[in-house]
């Protein structure tokens, strides 16, 4: 299986053998495994949000295993510097020249540990990269390795210590994917798994497979960007990310990119599913985690309880899905 000849059967197989193998890690959250997984199809980046200890940073280190690709860990306090993420110019004594040493960032898949720990100086260093995938040091531009993808972890907003992420910034994200408490079931088992004839409470990841490398990615999502849209579904979209501007209870509404991200995440769903088009149930599959940190509640609608999804899934109802 080569990178050039890559069909879409063999892409959405491929998927679904990396989705599996990471299954083995991260016991439950299928579908914190699922979006993620959609993202890498789609070339996008993820936001991922939960209390600590949840598994957030073992789901980035088993997904880099299972395609082979470097891995770069970035633990976001108040203290750290921009030039801590994307790297800064050294002047080497011995040879009298100026050095670049790259920064964290130049990896295929970046962890940026607790995000909403530093403050909006230091969150908006990752702005370049994510979106130009490149990096300006001292006017030199430099490519990171392809694919790139950042997965930035984030505490729920009402823990002490955190700050806001700018809408600027949320906005470069694909998808903001929620990790909640595993089930009864689902905790016991990985109890069992972690503490067999282990020290620490560290996961092994020693028995997953490297299924895929980094070209194949970046072949899959050739194949994710190449699924067919039809024009109803393409405008079934765009009326969702319109109806969300004038939305009550909704201070603002998602722009142009939210659209544009709807089409990108839907065609990765339909590439999990094995198709080679996109149905109006895709878009609706991912509407939800494409939408819910580009829009923002009115401050009574947060006062009675309500957040992002409660309102998204009333546009959703609202907004008629074209006919198959």
């Amino acid at each position: 299986m080569t990178t050039a000849t890559l069909t879409l059967e063999q892409a959405s197989q491929l998927a679904e053998n990396i989705r599996h193998e990471i299954s083995k890690a991260l016991i439950g959250q299928k579908q914190v495994v699922r979006e993620t997984l959609i993202a890498l199809l789609a070339g996008g980046h993820v936001l991922i949000e939960g209390v600590p200890g949840l598994g957030k940073t073992l789901l980035v280190r088993a997904l880099a295993r299972t395609i082979s690709g470097q891995f770069a860990r970035i633990q976001f306090t108040p203290d750290l510097m921009p030039a801590d993420i994307s790297g800064h110019v050294l002047f080497d004594m011995q040879h009298q020249s100026f050095n670049v040493r790259k920064g964290p960032v130049f990896t295929n898949l970046l962890l940026a540990d607790e995000i909403n720990r530093a403050p909006a100086k230091t969150q908006s260093a990752l702005l370049e990269v994510m979106q130009e995938q490149q990096v300006t040091i001292e006017g030199k531009a430099l490519p990171v390795p392809l694919p790139f993808m950042t997965l930035a972890t984030q505490n729920p907003l009402e823990q002490e210590g955190t700050y806001p992420l700018p809408e600027a910034q949320l906005d470069r994200f694909l998808l903001k994917v929620f990790i909640d408490y595993p089930a009864l079931e689902e905790e016991a088992e990985m109890v069992m798994v972690v503490t067999d004839k282990q020290i620490g409470d560290r996961f092994n990841l020693n028995n997953l497979q490297a299924i895929a490398t980094p070209e194949q990615v970046m072949a899959m999502q050739t194949v994710a960007a190449d699924i067919a849209v039809d024009v109803a579904v393409l405008d079934y979209a765009v009326r969702i990310t319109r109806a969300t501007r004038h939305w009550q209870g909704l201070r603002f509404g998602a722009g142009p990119r939210g659209s544009i991200a709807l089409i990108r995440a839907a065609r990765a769903n339909a590439l999990l599913a094995g198709r080679d088009f996109v149905h109006p149930d895709d878009i609706k599959q991912v509407c939800l985690p494409v939408l819910r940190h580009r829009v923002s509640l009115a401050p009574e609608m947060e006062l009675e309880g309500y957040n992002a999804d409660h309102l998204l899934t009333a546009v959703l109802d609202k907004t008629e899905a074209p006919r198959s």
